[in-house]
């Protein structure tokens, strides 16, 4: 099984407002950068959707180390709270909707066949990975050509 890190990392101007998603993907000597930017959107979704890319992106199931400056991405995925949420038909604690759940059931499918270590990383700290995610995501966010973001609703 290959094994594969990934960082990600999302931005938003204004939340909401005009975002992006950064990713930075390590197997061996191979790099691959991702990045896209949205009219619309929540930092929560881009954090989620390059998460959801990177393991996307992969062709068969591997080992993967990601990390993130995400505790909304990482407590969710080692905290059971997905599970929780499906099991009780995508409600909360509270008994309200649970919000993103478009790409929550993403993000469940995409992690499913590989087997992920879940690591938080304090963002901004200097972190050389996590830093290129973030000018990514922030670049992407700011450019030209921004995609529209079909499941954000607000």
């Amino acid at each position: 099984m290959k094994r594969v890190v990934i960082h990600t990392d999302g931005a938003c101007k204004g939340n909401p407002g005009p975002g992006g998603y950064g990713v930075v993907m390590v197997c061996g000597r191979h790099r691959l950068e991702l990045s896209k930017g949205f009219t619309r959107t929540t930092n929560n979704r881009m954090e989620l959707l390059a998460t959801i890319v990177a393991l996307e992106t992969l062709k068969e199931p591997c080992e993967i180390e990601l990390l993130s400056d995400s505790r909304y991405v990482i407590d969710a995925m080692t905290k059971n709270w997905v599970k929780g949420w499906k099991a009780k038909g995508w409600r909360t604690a509270s008994n309200g909707p649970v919000k993103n759940q478009d790409l929550w059931l993403r993000l469940s499918t995409a992690a499913e066949i590989h087997k992920v270590t879940w690591k938080w990383l304090r963002g901004h700290a200097g972190h050389k990975e996590n830093e290129r995610c973030d000018v990514l995501a922030v670049t992407a966010a700011t450019g030209r050509g921004l995609l529209v973001d079909a499941g954000f609703d607000g």
